[in-house]
C-alpha cells in the first residue's frame, strides 16, 4: 500500500511540483493538497494522511500554527519546507517546536547538486518519516521539570517528546551490540520495571563529540538542557543543517541550556562547559593537542556529501584526543559518522548510539551499530543521565 501524502502550500505551482515528484515514486501517493494551514488541518483530520509536507508562510493560517493544531488533534509526521534565510531558520525551528519532524529547503537547488539528486532526497525523506507515523501521540505542553535555566517567555523549547513512546523509553535498557544476537532480551512487564541503573566504565575523557542529522535539533536539546553549568569537558556538535540555520540554532540552545552553546568559529580554543556547533556549509576539524586544542573551520570542497560532516570531525578528534573521546551518534538519515566513529574506536574511544525506537530516522545510529562500532544503544530520554554517570557528575 502506498504512503499517503498531503501537500500543504499556498503556491499552486509548488503544490503541483511537489505532487509530481512524490507521485513519481511508486511508494508514495499524494492524496490531496491544501492551499493554507486551516485547510491543511481540516484535510489532515478527514483524510488521515501518513505524511504531510507543509509550507511555513501561508494565508488564513500559517504552517507553524497548522503543525501545532495537527499535532494536538491527530499527530502525523510533518516535513516543513523552509527558506534559507535567518527569518526562515527561526520559523523552521519554531515549526520543530510545534512538532514537525524535519525540514527541507524550498529551493531544491539548495539541497543537492542536480535536480535528480534533489528529487530522490525529497522522496527518501518522506518515506523515512512515514515510518514514524505509528505510535505518534498528541503533543501537549510539557510539565517535565528541568534543571536547565528557563527559556525566555517568547520562545518555546523544541519538542522533547519522541514520536514513538514505549516501555523502552522509560526502562532505558542499555544494549551491547553483539553480532550473533538475534533475539531481544527478555523483559519483565513494564509496570514492574524500574529504570536501569547506569555504571561508569572508569575511563578518563577530555572531549564529548555528538553527530546527528534528521531529528537532531530535538535530540540535541533533550541532551544539552540536562547538562549542568559546571560540565567538565568541551563538546563538539555536528548537525546536518544549512549555514543560515546553525547560528540561530546555537543561539536558541544557548538560551535554553546551563552550559554555553555557540556556533563554532575558526581558531576557537576548546573550553570545558562549552558546546561548539559546526557551522552549516563548512567542515569543522580539531587541531593541536589535548588541553590546547583548537577548532579549524574549513570549506571542505564540493566533493563532500555533508557539510558539516560527522566523519570529518570525528576523524580529527581521534587524531588529537585518541581514546579520551566520549562520542555519540544520534538520529539521522544515511551513514555519516560511521567511518569517523570507526577511527575513534580504533584509537580506543567510546562510541554510543541512540536506540532505534527513539530515533526519528534510524540510519546513522544503525550504521555504527551494524558495524559493531558502538557499545551501547541508548534512548534519547536518558543519554544525558548516562553521560553524567560516565563522567562522574551524576
Amino acid at each position: 500500500m502506498a504512503i499517503k501524502v498531503l501537500v500543504v502550500d499556498d503556491s499552486s505551482f509548488f503544490r503541483r511540483r511537489v505532487s509530481e515528484i512524490l507521485n513519481a515514486d511508486a511508494r508514495l501517493e499524494v492524496i490531496d493538497t491544501a492551499n493554507n494551514g486551516k485547510e491543511g488541518v481540516e484535510k489532515a483530520l478527514s483524510l488521515r494522511p501518513d505524511v504531510i509536507t507543509m509550507d511555513i508562510e501561508m494565508p488564513v493560517m500559517d504552517g507553524i500554527t497548522a503543525v501545532r493544531e495537527i499535532m494536538k488533534q491527530r499527530p502525523v509526521p510533518i516535513l516543513m519546507f523552509s527558506s534559507l534565510t535567518h527569518e526562515g531558520a527561526q520559523a523552521t525551528l519554531d515549526a520543530l517546536d510545534a512538532g514537525a519532524l524535519d525540514f527541507i529547503p524550498k529551493k531544491f537547488e539548495d539541497i543537492a547538486r542536480d535536480r535528480e539528486e534533489a528529487v530522490s532526497l525529497l522522496q527518501k525523506r518522506v518515506v523515512e518519516l512515514s515510518r514514524k507515523r505509528l505510535g505518534m501521540r498528541p503533543v501537549r505542553p510539557s510539565v517535565e521539570a528541568h534543571t536547565a535555566a528557563p527559556a525566555p517567555a517568547a520562545r518555546t523549547p523544541l519538542r522533547t517528546s519522541t514520536p514513538a513512546a514505549s516501555a523502552a523509553h522509560t526502562t532505558a535498557h542499555t544494549t551491547a551490540h553483539a553480532p550473533t544476537q538475534t533475539a531481544a532480551p527478555m523483559r519483565a512487564p513494564a509496570a514492574s520495571m524500574a529504570p536501569a541503573r547506569f555504571r561508569a566504565t572508569g575511563k578518563n575523557y577530555q572531549l564529548v563529540a555528538i553527530g546527528t542529522s534528521t531529528g537532531g535539533p530535538v535530540a540535541l536539546q533533550k541532551i544539552l538542557t540536562l547538562l549542568p553549568r559546571n560540565f567538565p569537558l568541551p563538546i563538539v556538535l555536528i548537525q546536518h543543517m544549512p549555514g543560515t540555520f546553525t547560528n540561530a540554532f546555537a543561539s536558541r540552545l544557548n538560551n535554553l541550556c546551563q552550559i554555553e552553546v555557540k556556533e563554532a568559529q575558526d581558531g576557537d580554543l576548546l573550553r570545558p562547559g562549552v558546546a561548539y556547533l559546526a557551522p552549516g556549509g563548512l567542515q569543522m576539524m580539531l587541531d593541536g593537542r589535548p588541553g590546547s586544542a583548537r577548532l579549524k573551520i574549513l570549506d571542505g570542497g564540493d566533493k563532500m556529501n555533508y557539510k558539516p560532516c560527522v566523519d570529518v570531525t570525528f576523524g580529527s578528534a581521534a587524531k588529537v584526543f585518541g581514546d579520551k573521546v566520549l562520542s555519540m551518534i544520534l538520529t539521522g538519515m544515511g551513514a555519516d559518522g560511521r567511518e569517523g566513529a570507526r577511527m575513534l574506536k580504533q584509537a580506543g574511544a567510546t562510541i554510543w548510539a541512540q536506540d532505534e525506537e527513539s530515533c526519528v530516522v534510524y540510519g546513522m545510529p544503525q550504521a555504527v551499530a551494524k558495524a559493531g562500532i558502538s557499545t551501547e544503544d541508548l534512548p534519547i530520554d536518558r543519554i544525558a543521565e548516562r553521560i553524567k554517570v560516565e563522567l562522574g557528575i551524576a
